[in-house]
């Protein structure tokens, strides 16, 4: 069972978020068209790919998310959150390791993947992640003043699956959190081209 202090675990979801949206802020938004579209090989994703397989997803959950939490009638928050079991299996499976490493590595449903679905667009994918963050923290902070365990979230994947609401904040957060390290990571291989002349 695990057990969260609900004001913790939020205050350090919104850490998460506000780190993953520096992290693009700082390291990513000013990279060429040729850096951002880089691949180190054809099995991989680039940098434009994964923001744009995140903005997908939250394209979903905050849209979700925040009509979940603005129309349920579970108005009383508690001091301590309690993960489900099966909530505990998707979020675990997200979390990056204490040195920052994937733990395991996960195929995207096709639906959500740049590489194989066109229709996702690649499009401001960063400045959309930006924003879809900077709307994160305002569900983050209306969440604090719900039942974090009443509150049901389908995922993406399946409608009749629902998370408890805490759950599914951590599922979304660690998922973004794995994914900015993996553009990060990205930007640090030795072959990553580097920024020349005016795009």
């Amino acid at each position: 069972m695990n057990t969260f202090r609900t004001n913790d675990l939020l205050h350090d979801l919104a850490a998460i978020t506000e780190n993953n949206r520096n992290a693009v802020e700082r390291h990513i938004s000013n990279l060429s068209k040729e850096q951002l579209y880089w691949k180190k090989d054809n099995a991989s994703w680039s940098v434009i790919e994964i923001l744009a397989h995140l903005n997908e997803y939250a394209t979903y959950y905050n849209e979700v998310l925040n009509r979940r939490i603005e129309k349920t009638r579970f108005r009383e928050p508690r001091q301590v959150f309690i993960s489900s079991p099966l909530g505990r299996s998707a979020w675990s499976s997200m979390k990056l390791g204490n040195a920052r490493n994937v733990k395991r590595k996960l195929r995207a449903p096709r639906l959500y993947n740049p590489a194989i679905n066109k229709d996702i667009s690649l499009e401001n994918s960063v400045t959309r992640f930006i924003e879809f963050q900077t709307e994160l923290l305002e569900i983050l902070t209306k969440a604090a003043n719900v039942s974090l365990r009443k509150v049901r979230i389908p995922i993406s994947v399946s409608k009749l699956i629902r998370l408890r609401l805490g759950d599914a904040l951590m599922f979304v957060i660690y998922h973004n959190e794995r994914h900015i390290q993996q553009a990060l990571n990205v930007i640090a291989y030795k072959n990553f081209p580097q920024k020349t002349g005016e795009e």
